[in-house]
């Protein structure tokens, strides 16, 4: 039954969402993953082997070198660490003293052959932004699978023992997802500020743990999620909800307005869920863009309009959402 209420994005936004200068480059660098979580929108898991090929990781690290506007340098996945280029990535983007983000799940710290992460991600001072969606044991292994609450865990008492969450210049930054709704009952995340204090009470106190800031993240509709909307015919429904909880204010800050999204095919995109969505990023003559495209044009400023989609309510329901975080 079609909502004849339900006003799609555009229309609501009642304006052209532009873009601003690009200081941000989030790549992601393959759908290689040794977790596979029920809320992840990219899919990935450990059956994929899709990943960034020696070719676009170079033309990548052309335009690290090239461009000095590009302030961070956010590499995610699947798992960024098991995905070819992640090294390379970081150490030119270090090189040219950019911040690098990694978007860690924690476990892979105790993966054969990866051992070395955390320790290389000190000594590179990277900033880690960890996949934590609750502080609670039971909830954690609901989402990601049994076993991976008690990694996580160790992985953060690991990754305090090297400086992070203490040192300033070892940023440890954790990420909350709210449950994906089983039924016609719909929350946004709880107040950003405050969930930070209960897991910082609860992980200090049960664990001894530290981290710096805790970004809370909506569920966006793609994906995993979408199709597990769609299995309990809650998919439109969780849509209208978004819609009604709207709020304008947070479009100032809207995450696709400074970065670019590149996959691992080398295409670019406004965002990280248009990239999931297959909807790129286009010029005013409606051109698709690549990373070669980019160094062509010696310009990472050649979008002016990013492209939209119903799910954008996503980010910008209630204190808005984004890869920082509520946007307001």
């Amino acid at each position: 039954m079609v909502n004849t209420a339900f006003k799609p994005f555009k229309a609501k936004l009642n304006k052209t969402l532009t873009k601003k200068k690009i200081t941000v480059l989030q790549i992601n660098l393959g759908k290689r993953c040794n977790l596979a979580c029920t809320h992840c929108h990219v899919e990935a898991s450990p059956k994929r082997t899709e990943e960034l090929s020696p070719e676009i990781c170079e033309q990548l690290i052309e335009l690290i070198n090239k461009f000095p506007q590009i302030q961070t340098v956010d590499l995610t996945g699947g798992a960024p660490e098991m995905n070819y280029g992640f090294k390379q990535l970081v150490k030119a983007a270090r090189t040219n003293k950019k911040e690098v983000i990694v978007r860690s799940n924690l476990t892979i710290y105790f993966v054969k052959g990866f051992a070395d992460i955390p320790e290389y991600c000190a000594e590179n001072q990277l900033k880690i932004v960890a996949s934590l969606p609750c502080y609670l044991e039971d909830n954690v292994d609901k989402m990601r699978g049994y076993g991976v609450y008690s990694q996580s865990i160790k992985a953060l008492q690991w990754l305090n023992k090297l400086g992070y969450g203490k040192n300033p210049n070892l940023v440890l930054d954790l990420v909350y997802n709210p449950p994906v709704p089983s039924k016609n009952q719909f929350t946004l995340p709880p107040n950003q500020k405050n969930l930070e204090e209960d897991y910082k009470k609860y992980l200090k106190e049960n664990f001894n743990i530290n981290f710096n800031q805790l970004f809370t993240i909506t569920n966006l509709p793609i994906g995993r999620t979408k199709l597990y909307l769609q299995n309990r015919k809650i998919y439109q429904p969780y849509l209208d909800f978004l819609e009604s909880n709207f709020n304008s204010e947070t479009v100032e800050n809207l995450m696709c307005r400074n970065e670019l999204s590149i996959d691992y095919l080398g295409n670019v995109y406004d965002c990280d869920f248009n990239q999931m969505e297959n909807i790129p990023a286009q010029t005013n003559k409606i051109e698709k863009i690549t990373v070669a495209k980019l160094l062509e044009a010696n310009s990472l400023d050649i979008i002016e309009q990013v492209q939209t989609a119903n799910y954008c309510y996503g980010c910008t329901a209630g204190c808005g959402s984004s890869c920082s975080g509520s946007l307001i």
